[in-house]
């Protein structure tokens, strides 16, 4: 509490100093209120039209045309058209459209009009909502609202045709980029087919060289095989005509004076076999003992009838004598014998092809190196013009979706409408703004004449400042004629001070009523 009192003795002692010299704060209420009050009074309305706008980016044919034609982000095109709405260009087209143009009479004059529309149209992005707010402020009603409208419908015709321009920039970009490629497609088709024509004789068909030559290798080698198979199928025929072997249709074999063999013969071993080993382990009472020697029984019987209707068939009253058998074989002999020359025929053909590629083995790598390249070359080509080719029937796939579907929904939300009432300027905050700053002022400058020239008030002052101890304090002779002034001082001030206030409450009062002191002037 020690430290306040004195800081609190010394805050009084500054309101004593400014209270001494109010005056200042007089002179400066009635120079600075009266001027700010009058400009402020002055200042022309300001009217201000907006328009809200919802861009519906949502078209209906979005889902059908993915993966089949050219898309782009309607929000990130918007936005951009957003973003270069005021550009100089629409900003010309904007003053000369509202007819704010015909005010100016210089270049200079249009120069700084078109820098006070980019400064005053206001474009405002609400968010995710895709809602854009367009306001100007006029002193005229009349040319905010054309100013708002010419910027509202610049913004819609922008956004559609800027799209339709770059659909179509796109598609000419595209058919010129297909003409050259075709041109390039065509040249490297001919340069391929005068290759192939020079090097047909050296060059395969199909695959590669070394792929020919071994597909020609493995073919020789299989004429060979085949020769060597049809040559032992004809030592065979051979020998059987010669050894009077034949077969009948029963399957028995007549393999000389020892013995005949039978189609059963196998069976009938086989049978033995198992027998054999069921003798082993069963005694000759077992049914499956029993069952194999019932079998193998029908088999020898069968097998002893088939012999003896092979011996009547081999009497004098046959159905196919043994010559007429022979005389087939010789037959199939000899046609045996005329598929080897033609395979031989074959086989002689092949080592001349074989010998005629291994001769041109040293052209073959260069050969097939300029091949490749050409064909690589002829490849990316294709490729390219391929995929320009699908490029252009996506772009007018989406082209044609523009001109069904409209890529942008435009929806007015508000109008620009012609305002009635101004929206500026804020003649409340400014009146309220000029009385703090003419009392303020005065009050500033009395505290620094104070601090400059101090006026003290208190013997105690006077202590601070000198070094002399202070024994008492004197009143002063004329106290009544010093009161008296006093009380006309502060009337006075009172006064002064009461009068700026009613001229700023009539102000306030004039605002709130919409009185025009432009009209009255």
């Amino acid at each position: 509490m020690q430290d306040l009192q004195p800081s609190i003795a010394q805050f009084f002692d500054f309101l004593k100093g400014i209270w001494i010299k109010k005056r200042i704060i007089i002179i400066c209420s009635w120079i600075i209120c009266p001027i700010g009050f009058f400009y402020v009074a002055t200042l022309p309305n300001q009217y201000e039209s907006s328009a809200k706008v919802y861009v519906d980016t949502g078209s209906p044919l979005q889902p059908v045309l993915k993966d089949i034609a050219i898309q782009s982000d309607p929000k990130q095109e918007i936005k951009m058209m957003a973003r270069t709405l005021l550009s100089r260009s629409n900003l010309e087209t904007i003053a000369r459209e509202s007819d704010l143009d015909i005010t100016t009479t210089s270049d200079a004059e249009f120069n700084e009009l078109i820098s006070q529309l980019s400064d005053d149209i206001e474009l405002i992005y609400t968010g995710e909502d895709n809602i854009y707010d367009i306001a100007y402020t006029n002193e005229e009603p009349n040319a905010a609202q054309r100013v708002v409208q010419e910027t509202l419908e610049l913004f819609v015709e922008g956004s559609l045709g800027n799209n339709r321009r770059d659909t179509d920039t796109a598609g000419r970009f595209l058919d010129e980029q297909i003409a050259d490629y075709e041109n390039r497609l065509a040249e490297a088709e001919q340069r391929l087919a005068a290759f192939k024509r020079k090097y047909s004789e050296i060059l395969p068909l199909s695959g590669t060289y070394y792929g020919s030559l071994q597909a020609m290798k493995n073919d020789l080698e299989a004429t060979r095989l085949e020769i060597r198979q049809t040559q032992q199928q004809i030592d065979a025929m051979k020998a059987q005509i010669s050894s009077g072997k034949m077969s009948d249709s029963f399957g028995v074999r007549n393999e000389g004076e020892s013995s005949l063999q039978t189609r059963y013969d196998d069976r009938i071993k086989s049978l033995e076999d198992q027998l054999d080993t069921l003798t082993l382990r069963y005694t000759d009472q077992h049914p499956d003992v029993v069952e194999t020697k019932a079998l193998l029984a029908n088999l020898e019987e069968a097998r002893q009838e088939e012999i003896e209707q092979f011996f009547n068939e081999q009497g004098d009253d046959s159905g196919q004598p043994v010559g007429e058998y022979n005389s087939q074989l010789s037959l199939d002999v000899s046609r045996l014998q005329s598929n080897i020359a033609s395979l031989q025929v074959k086989e002689e053909d092949l080592q001349k092809k074989i010998a005629d590629v291994e001769s041109k083995i040293d052209l073959v790598p260069q050969i097939e190196a300029e091949q490749a390249s050409l064909n690589r070359d002829y490849g990316i080509t294709k490729k390219r013009y391929e995929e320009l080719l699908s490029r252009r029937e996506s772009s007018d796939l989406s082209r044609r979706a523009e001109i069904s579907a409209e890529e942008f929904q435009f929806r007015i939300i508000e109008p620009p409408m012609v305002p009635v009432s101004p929206a500026g300027p804020q003649r409340l905050m400014l009146y309220t703004l000029v009385l703090l700053v003419g009392f303020g002022v005065g009050i500033g400058i009395a505290f620094l004449l104070n601090q400059v020239a101090p006026i003290l008030v208190r013997a105690r002052q006077l202590k601070e400042l000198a070094d002399y101890p202070i024994w008492g304090t004197v009143t002063h002779l004329e106290v009544e004629r010093i009161s008296k002034v006093n009380k006309g001082r502060i009337v006075a001030f009172t006064l002064s001070s009461l009068a700026i206030v009613v001229i700023y409450g009539a102000l306030m009062t004039a605002e709130l009523l919409n009185v025009n002191f432009q009209s009255m002037l």
